[in-house]
């Protein structure tokens, strides 16, 4: 069951703007998890708040899939990626609200802000214990305003479920934010 409504393409300006970079700075958020040469996931990408940064960190031989299920999302990132001359490494997918629809294998996975959004979370984490490589890492991040611990927890056990070790709980500011491995993907 969804817990709240998908934030609307017209609002990407509240997701990727100065303030909130510097609250979730993406360097620090993201720099023991994303390495040069990986291939990872963004998902829930929106604008790219995140996509762009990831591009930067897996350097030249190392490749971001950006996913959301909002094409005018997508259509902003992929502005983004052209004026910062990054369209080559990062691949941009319009996924359905059920389905992520990727087949390639990724190294991490960043979900920030997203998984309260999706119809279907057990779905999701079953799809995505398929993409995920073996030891391979998830970080989940939840907004504490929006998403009650309870529900989060609900997110936790959902993974655990499928596949999905907690490692640790991350410190986000206003945010519940949890690091998985994937131990089952073999």
């Amino acid at each position: 069951m969804m817990y709240s409504e998908v934030c609307p393409w017209w609002l990407y300006f509240a997701l990727d703007n100065r303030i909130r970079k510097s609250i979730h700075k993406p360097e620090q958020i993201l720099d023991n998890y994303v390495e040069l040469g990986q291939k990872v996931m963004d998902f829930g990408c929106g604008p790219g708040t995140y996509t762009i940064d990831m591009a930067q960190m897996v350097g030249r031989n190392g490749k971001v899939i950006a996913v959301d299920f909002q094409e005018k999302m997508l259509k902003i990132l992929e502005k983004k990626c052209k004026k910062e001359g990054l369209e080559s490494r990062v691949k941009i997918h319009q996924n359905k609200p059920e389905s992520i629809g990727i087949s390639e294998k990724v190294d991490f996975v960043l979900a920030f802000y997203v998984i309260h959004e999706l119809p279907a979370i057990d779905n999701f984490f079953t799809e995505l214990r398929t993409i995920v490589k073996p030891e391979g890492n998830l970080l989940v991040i939840e907004p504490k305003l929006h998403v009650r611990k309870r529900f989060f927890d609900r997110i936790v056990y959902s993974a655990r479920n499928h596949g999905f070790v907690p490692q640790s709980r991350i410190n986000i500011r206003f945010s519940h934010a949890v690091l998985f491995k994937n131990v089952t993907n073999k």
